[in-house]
């Protein structure tokens, strides 16, 4: 489940993140408001501005993180220019502090690959790479190469948040691309905004990371993000979820 940090105070803030824990997000990626988050659509990008609005947009992060990770295996969502402007190598030891997992990059420069890598993997965390869907047959080991984790491909080619139908044979033949290029699994999300998509996305890859749907509801009625969780989780464990809430 995707969580932007700093979207309210602290207080409110870990109440949220057990209640969607406890309704059935089996991870968190927590993302580290960012000014030009020019990937998201608009629901994510103005929860991203309230965030900063609020300040201390790093230590919050730190603070969401931390909590999360008591929960649910978490990992960072970020751009790269906070990750230059922080430093790669102190945001990195930070967010592994706090009890990250990993930290993805989704617009890592190519010429920062290596360096960001090698930094991340000194103080144990794992690097998930998106692959954008545009990326060509030819482009894709290079684009992999390295990844640790997962690699991400994202259910739809528009920003976050897109609420349209999705090209699922497209999506069948973009992730059996990346899993002819590596061993790591495939996670998707964007675009995802139903749980009956999310039901025919699930069989395609190991994992579905859902944001818009419950960032919408947090920003506008925190006490709908449990249960748009919950849909979400049935949807995509229906058998584990009747079992563990029966």
């Amino acid at each position: 489940m995707f969580v932007p940090a700093g979207l309210h105070p602290s207080t409110a803030e870990r109440r949220h993140l057990d209640q969607i824990a406890r309704a059935g997000a089996d991870l968190f990626e927590v993302g580290l408001a960012h000014h030009d988050a020019r990937l998201d659509g608009p629901v994510i990008q103005a929860a991203y501005h309230r965030a900063l609005r609020r300040g201390d947009v790093l230590d919050r992060t730190l603070r969401a993180v931390e909590h999360a990770a008591r929960l649910r295996p978490t990992v960072v969502m970020t751009y790269w220019e906070p990750v230059s402007r922080h430093g790669p190598e102190r945001l990195a030891r930070l967010f592994a502090e706090a009890g990250a997992v990993g930290v993805m990059v989704v617009d890592l420069p190519a010429h920062q690959v290596a360096r960001w890598y090698d930094v991340a993997r000194d103080v144990g965390l794992r690097t998930p790479r998106l692959v954008p869907r545009t990326a060509p047959d030819t482009g894709i080991p290079a684009a992999v190469a390295g990844a640790s984790g997962w690699l991400y491909a994202p259910a739809s080619t528009a920003p976050t948040g897109y609420r349209g139908p999705l090209d699922i044979p497209a999506l069948a033949a973009f992730t059996r691309r990346l899993r002819a290029a590596s061993p790591l699994p495939v996670v998707s999300g964007v675009g995802i905004s139903t749980p009956d998509l999310a039901a025919r996305v699930a069989p395609l890859v190991d994992a579905v990371v859902i944001g818009t749907p419950v960032v919408r509801g947090l920003a506008t009625d925190p006490g709908q993000a449990p249960a748009l969780t919950a849909a979400f989780a049935q949807a995509l464990n229906p058998h584990t979820f009747t079992e563990t809430r029966a």
